[in-house]
């Protein structure tokens, strides 16, 4: 399996109060553990299982995901800017491992 790759779209900047669209997206294959290899083996689950954005270190967005989620998850949501300062976005799969981004946000 490919390493998954995030990705994020934010506004550089805002004006103080507006309301902003983010989007996220990771290309991760999300393997529900309900499928055989040609040998007839079960292929481990191996999902996202958890997404979250925080804004200045305070959780604006979260979902817990399950097998029925598609491949390469896509989230879309909106935030009201309130000050500059960072957007953290984690996402989270079977096994423990975690992929992040960060991207600062310029409110004027």
């Amino acid at each position: 399996m490919a390493t998954p790759t995030p990705r994020v779209q934010v506004p550089r900047t805002a004006v103080k109060g507006e309301i902003i669209k983010i989007k996220a997206l990771i290309e991760h294959q999300m393997e529900t553990g309900l499928r055989r290899d040609s040998s007839g083996e079960v292929i481990p689950r191996k999902i996202i299982n958890q997404f979250v954005c925080r804004y200045h270190d305070e959780v604006v967005f979260s979902v817990d995901l399950n097998e029925a989620m598609a491949a390469n998850p896509y989230f879309e949501f909106y935030l009201r800017a309130t000050t500059s300062g960072r957007l953290d976005f984690v996402w989270k799969e079977d096994g423990g491992r975690v992929f992040a981004l960060r991207h600062d946000l310029l409110v004027g």
